[in-house]
């Protein structure tokens, strides 16, 4: 070990920064949780009185936060198998686009949402989904009615969904095309020799050899299933939507710094973080029993 430092005392020098900003602004602050378990006072800081887990069975007797358990287990679920599931058809379909110039242009334009902030995304889906937008223009020239897009307790959740997916799907294409660079072109010819169309090429090659890529991607989005997007919703949502589509973020965020109540909305932080080491923990060693992935 001590000759391999020796050997690579440069890649290990390059990690210094990284290795620095993590114990700076990712482990230190993690001091701040016993502020879960006082009754935080700013004048007072860490001082404050101790009161155990007072402000956790303060939350779980507050139906609106188990509300927002369900909320972000609903949205984030919903995200992230729509998002594989549109990628892996976008893939496949550029895939058989024998165009080299058109298909690296469907490519750049489906990925260039990617490259947006939630902030711009945000204020353009506002003005586009608006009562008075484009798009109830465009419904009620086909004579349908306007839709509330951002004010519909019903419709939110899906707004954050489908609008979720437009964005990030652009990226999983790409992971997906470079799975399906790497399957033997002699599987196909033996496929046609066989009698098999596109179709059934697809279904019996393509597929089954771009499994393991769809599980392995399925299986790591669980460890972030918690996330269901803070900066997504914050910049969309209003009171109105609260009951559907109200996360744990956005309650962390407005108990924790709209309302001062420090305490409990730390307590719903860590509280969060714990299930979702949970998921992480999870979801690789699940990741090393279907997909063969490893990081240690």
């Amino acid at each position: 070990m001590k000759k391999r430092i020796r050997r690579e005392w440069q890649m290990h020098l390059m990690l210094l920064p990284g290795i620095l900003l993590i114990l700076i602004f990712s482990y230190i602050p993690l001091y701040g949780l016993v502020i879960a378990f006082e009754d935080y006072n700013p004048g007072r800081g860490f001082s404050s009185p101790w009161v155990g887990i007072k402000h956790f069975q303060f939350l779980f007797s507050q139906p609106n936060f188990v509300r927002t358990i369900w909320n972000s287990l609903y949205i984030a679920v919903f995200k992230m198998l729509g998002g594989i599931l549109t990628s892996v058809v976008f893939a496949l379909l550029l895939n058989e686009l024998g165009n080299k110039i058109l298909k690296r242009i469907f490519q750049t334009l489906i990925y260039i949402p990617n490259f947006l902030s939630w902030v711009i995304l945000a204020g353009i889906l506002t003005d586009l989904l608006a009562v008075d937008g484009l798009v109830n223009q465009a419904l009620q020239a086909f004579g349908m009615n306007p839709v509330n897009f951002l004010g519909s307790p019903s419709i939110f959740p899906w707004t954050m969904i489908l609008s979720d997916i437009w964005k990030g799907f652009g990226f999983g294409t790409v992971v997906y095309l470079a799975a399906l660079t790497a399957i033997d072109p002699e599987l196909y010819e033996a496929a046609r020799i066989d009698g098999a169309g596109r179709l059934s090429q697809t279904r019996y090659v393509t597929l089954p050899m771009l499994a393991p890529t769809i599980v392995l991607m399925l299986v790591l989005a669980l460890g972030g299933v918690m996330n269901a997007g803070f900066d997504q919703i914050y910049n969309l949502y209003a009171p109105v939507v609260y009951k559907t589509g109200d996360i744990i973020d956005t309650y962390v965020y407005r108990l924790g710094i709209t309302q001062a109540q420090y305490s409990v909305g730390t307590a719903v932080g860590l509280f969060k973080s714990a299930i979702s080491l949970v998921l992480v923990v999870s979801s690789y060693k699940l990741a090393d029993k279907l997909a063969n992935y490893r990081i240690f």
